[in-house]
């Protein structure tokens, strides 16, 4: 009876050695994919300027980084992910690494550009990519009172800036923006019947 009671307990202090020796095997294996991990990265793109929604996404807008992005490096563009008919859906900042939910389809595009000139001045800070509201006045016939001016749309955004030499912040400013298809028609509208409009920065009149 003592014989296999000792036999018994020296089963179970090997189980228990194994064991033990499994969870040191295991402890050692984990620190080292988290040391290997660590020194991993990954080649991805970056804005080289910024690109606005709409715009095509071609190779000569962006540089490739390698970057230590862990477990999120699958949620960005690597440059081999960039190919004919992908636009951005929406405004990647230079010097951004490019996430996968920034590109989309050309076929699926739901914004188009309109060239506005705007009759107010734009401040020196209002670039590509700033987001601005286009206001418009309506025309006014003769002896009709004035009608308020109201936002025409609330989030455009801001393609290019054309500011002739000498012109000053006071002096009107064409501005191409990126605006919703939905809302051309109504932008047309106010420019064919003689609306005044005026590009306002988010925040101006804070």
């Amino acid at each position: 009876m003592n014989n296999f009671a000792r036999s018994r307990r020296a089963f179970w202090g090997d189980i228990r050695f194994l064991i033990g020796l499994a969870l040191v095997a295991l402890s050692i294996g984990g620190v080292w994919a988290v040391l290997s991990s660590s020194g991993t990265t990954t080649p991805v793109l970056q804005a080289g300027r910024t690109v606005v929604t709409g715009e095509p996404l071609v190779s000569g807008d962006f540089r490739t980084v390698e970057v230590n992005l862990g477990a999120v490096a699958g949620e960005y563009l690597e440059p081999g992910d960039l190919r004919p008919g992908l636009i951005a859906s929406r405004t990647v900042a230079e010097g951004e690494l490019v996430p996968r939910s920034a590109a989309e389809p050309a076929d699926a595009r739901r914004s188009t550009t309109l060239v506005i000139e705007s009759s107010t001045g734009i401040p020196s800070d209002v670039a590509t990519g700033s987001v601005v509201e286009l206001w418009h006045a309506p025309a006014v016939a003769d002896g009709a009172p004035a009608e308020p001016p109201r936002i025409l749309v609330a989030d455009a955004i801001v393609a290019t800036v054309t500011r002739s030499e000498g012109m000053l912040a006071g002096d009107a400013t064409a501005v191409e923006v990126v605006i919703d298809r939905a809302d051309v028609a109504e932008v047309l509208a106010a420019i064919t019947g003689g609306s005044v409009l005026s590009v306002v920065p988010i925040g101006a009149g804070s």
